[in-house]
């Protein structure tokens, strides 16, 4: 593991634009829980599988029950920034870290004070009215009751990425630019098991592709540095 961490302290001071693409396993650091891992919201029993209750036909069709779920489960707002967002923070302000592509909707990143964040599934924190799309905060959501409503009497919905919906194609675009302009490339706590968001790491063309996570995945066998173990701790003993 030192050797490994040495390496990498070497790769990020050799690189001038990194791009970091981090999951889920960036933010179980701050106490949010994930879909796969075994405390995760696949292996909780519920009256409907997780990817169900959140999926646009179930928003749809189950209105009330999917904002329960959702403001149960997904809706984390005592979380904190923990020492993985600090970093690549500290990381974009001394000028070397050109962008976060992130699959998580809890804005931690930008808590920690990332600025050039492209959130593929979108974030809890904005909300709108689909009849006149007034905003709303996710305070709003946390203490409303059945379905939140608007002002005028629209149903206010989270500006999040369900299953069954494509992803924004502004957010999706900048994200693929980003890392393809990178010459480095740091994947973190993600399993890269979701698509098309997994894809994305396709568009990497540079020789120092750094995977950091606590199991395996697909690309471990393309990395240029492979680190099993928490991204928290790995980075924070990172000197920027």
């Amino acid at each position: 593991m030192e050797q490994n961490i040495e390496r990498l302290q070497s790769m990020i001071d050799e690189s001038e634009c990194i791009v970091f693409f981090g999951g889920a396993g960036v933010s179980t650091e701050s106490g949010i829980p994930d879909f796969r891992s075994v405390d995760g919201l696949y292996h909780q029993h519920y009256r409907y599988p997780p990817e169900t209750m959140l999926s646009h036909s179930f928003f749809e069709t189950h209105t009330e029950e999917f904002f329960d779920f959702y403001r149960a489960k997904m809706l984390c707002l005592t979380a904190k920034p923990n020492a993985a967002h600090k970093k690549l923070a500290e990381l974009e302000r001394a000028g070397k870290l050109g962008a976060v592509v992130t699959q998580n909707i809890d804005g931690l990143h930008q808590m920690a004070g990332s600025k050039t964040v492209y959130e593929l599934h979108g974030s809890v924190h904005r909300n709108y009215c689909q009849r006149c799309h007034k905003l709303y905060d996710a305070e709003f959501m946390l203490h409303s009751t059945g379905i939140p409503t608007c002002t005028c009497g629209g149903t206010v919905k989270p500006d999040v990425v369900l299953y069954e919906e494509g992803l924004n194609q502004r957010t999706l675009y900048g994200a693929v630019e980003a890392i393809e302009r990178a010459d480095m490339l740091i994947i973190g706590g993600t399993s890269l098991a979701v698509y098309p968001a997994a894809s994305l790491v396709d568009y990497y063309r540079g020789d120092r592709l750094v995977l950091i996570n606590r199991t395996s995945t697909p690309q471990d066998r393309n990395a240029n540095l492979l680190i099993q173990g928490s991204i928290g701790k790995v980075l924070d003993t990172i000197k920027v």
